[in-house]
């Protein structure tokens, strides 16, 4: 199972070839992917037309849907935020430390883009798709 954050989403849906987004090419067809309401509520607000709106939904629709955000994953995003804050490593967006501590708290590994979850990776070990 693999949870796809919305920074490889976004370049997949813009058509933008990388070798992030020919893996979720890949995955999309080998794995069980895991989309939620954090990555949702962020994708979606991004399109502008409501064509590629309507062709993301069917591609959308299709995945596993979890609530990322509920009191107990919070709470432990918390805890995983200020553990590395004692570090001397900020997590520039808290909706990323929610993602990665989803993903650690449920086993799922995590496909990205971005330099938040490498923290998550090194020190909490979030697995990633690389």
């Amino acid at each position: 199972m693999v949870l796809v954050d919305t920074s490889v989403w976004v370049d997949y849906f813009r058509g933008t070839d990388t070798p992030l987004t020919q893996k979720l090419d890949h995955l999309l067809e080998e794995e069980r992917i895991v989309i939620g309401d954090l990555i949702l509520a962020e994708l979606l607000q991004g399109f502008r037309s409501e064509k590629d709106l309507a062709a993301a939904r069917k591609i959308i629709d299709k995945l596993e849907y979890r609530d990322f955000a509920g009191k107990e994953i919070c709470l432990k995003a918390a805890d995983n935020y200020r553990w590395l804050r004692t570090r001397g490593i900020t997590v520039r967006k808290t909706i990323d430390v929610i993602i990665g501590t989803f993903c650690l708290e449920n086993g799922i590994r995590l496909l990205h883009n971005d330099r938040d979850f490498d923290p998550m990776e090194k020190h909490l070990g979030l697995r990633v798709v690389k």
